[in-house]
């Protein structure tokens, strides 16, 4: 077995560099501080949870592992130094992302979301792989939720029911969905929220690190502002906040607390008075001062939401699904009379108003407006096909941007996602089918008229030549 030192560790990485751009990932950068704390419970002989804290990288994992003490402790020491390797062996990607200015090729959000999915993948094959090697530990896994904050961005995984949630205003919002049986069965609409009990092995997890060789892990990646705090558990800590044991509510107010380590301490105590049944793990991640926040920022990061929201094409996501298209997205920002889109060249992103205004030209025509809310370029998603239109900034002007590549991505990862996303560019491109069809049956309309162009031209018949000659109204 892998001595404790393996597990429930902190490790360091060298600084990282600032980024600097005109569409600057980098908002902010605060400082991060880590707190975490691991309690075998009132019940359980031994404690299978593992954590690991890297505060130079700004990585924390958590997970709790299964298939008794000797294979769950085993497997989820060997998945959070696993995981952690793989972050490592990228660590060129995520200098490239932070100084992006100087990379030899853009990094974006969605490759580092991918470093997380190989990471998660690599934990998977080392737990599979080391359980391969002794039956007595075959079918050994465990949980696992990390969370890698790079400048003012937060990189989510997980794989099982441990969780992840943020702190923001006083407002607490779970971020990761659980991959167990309940879940699995209200998603699929064969149960209803509210009948937990109509479920007997409701708990059972439906994805696991370490059963298999791969494993499907989720990524979210949502922007921070300095003062959230975020909140990585296991099961045996949160199942004590919700009914019939406690409310959300209370989880709120405890990792209200300015001292990241009272939190965790005050959690697990809490869990323990409430019957401790499992093992219970907590890590606390904050940037700067809890509930310090700055309004300009919290408002700018609403604003990226709101316009995802009143767009068309996401009408019907809800909250985590906004999120998780969100995940997916770039800021750019463009000063006025910068081009966006150049008419007949190829493209491969969508284009979403998040303020400023955008004139669309085809030829020399101006043919739109778009303002806040607004979008273009969504047909480059679908087909390569060359832009239709120009399409420039006309002032100070900030675009959500959404590649092609992490959207099919999506697509592939999230079916039930992707249907409604299907299904809304479905309906937008059929309400802009039926304003050509009515504007074509217009120019029908105009073309049935009564033709007066003999009224300008003749036909001479003793000249071949086509004179011009005033219509016989004018004086």
């Amino acid at each position: 077995m892998l001595p404790e030192s393996l597990a429930r560790a902190e490790s360091t990485l060298p600084p990282t560099s600032a980024r600097i751009s005109l569409a600057p990932r980098s908002e902010i950068r605060p400082s991060v501080h880590m707190a975490a704390l691991t309690d075998q419970g009132r019940t359980r002989a031994h404690n299978e949870d593992n954590y690991l804290l890297d505060r130079e990288l700004g990585l924390a994992i958590v997970c709790d592992g299964m298939g008794g003490h000797a294979a769950g402790a085993l497997a989820s020491a060997i998945a959070v130094q696993a995981f952690r390797e793989a972050i490592l062996a990228g660590k060129e990607t995520l200098r490239d992302y932070i100084d992006c200015e100087n990379a030899p090729v853009e990094v974006t959000k969605h490759d580092l979301a991918n470093l997380l999915q190989l990471a998660a993948n690599a934990a998977s094959r080392a737990v599979f792989c080391e359980a391969q090697r002794d039956p007595a530990k075959r079918g050994m896994g465990t949980t696992l939720v990390a969370v890698l904050v790079v400048n003012n961005h937060a990189f989510i995984v997980n794989v099982g029911d441990s969780r992840a949630y943020i702190l923001r205003q006083g407002e607490l919002e779970q971020l990761t969905r659980d991959h167990n049986v309940y879940n699995e069965l209200i998603r699929r609409k064969k149960l209803r929220p509210e009948a937990p009990h109509e479920v007997a092995p409701k708990n059972a997890l439906t994805r696991a690190v370490g059963v298999y060789e791969h494993c499907e892990a989720e990524t979210l990646v949502i922007d921070l502002a300095e003062g959230d705090r975020l909140l990585l558990c296991s099961d045996g800590l949160y199942r004590y906040f919700e009914a019939p044991e406690g409310t959300p509510e209370e989880l709120c107010r405890s990792l209200s607390v300015e001292d990241a380590g009272d939190v965790s301490r005050s959690l697990i105590e809490r869990a323990n008075a409430r019957g401790g049944k499992d093992n219970i793990t907590a890590v606390v991640v904050t940037l700067g001062r809890v509930g310090d926040h700055d309004p300009r920022v919290l408002a700018n990061l609403s604003a990226k939401r709101q316009a995802l929201a009143k767009s068309p094409l996401f009408a019907l996501l809800d909250e985590r699904e906004l999120l998780r298209v969100l995940s997916m997205t770039e800021v750019q920002r463009f000063y006025p009379g910068s081009p966006i889109i150049e008419q007949d060249t190829l493209g491969a992103e969508m284009y979403l108003v998040l303020s400023g205004l955008v004139a669309v030209y085809r030829a020399e025509s101006k043919v739109a407006e778009l303002r806040a809310g607004e979008h273009f370029g969504e047909m480059s998603l679908l087909r390569d096909r060359p832009r239709s239109a120009h399409a420039q900034a006309v002032e100070m002007t900030e675009l959500l941007v959404i590649p092609r590549e992490a959207f099919y991505s999506l697509l592939r990862s999230e079916h039930e996602l992707g249907m409604k996303l299907l299904w809304q560019f479905t309906g937008v491109l059929s309400d802009r089918l039926a304003a050509t069809t009515s504007d074509l049956g217009l120019s029908r309309e105009e073309l049935a008229t009564e033709d007066l162009s003999h009224e300008v031209f003749y036909d001479d018949e003793d000249d071949a030549r086509i004179t011009l000659r005033p219509p016989s109204c004018m004086p």
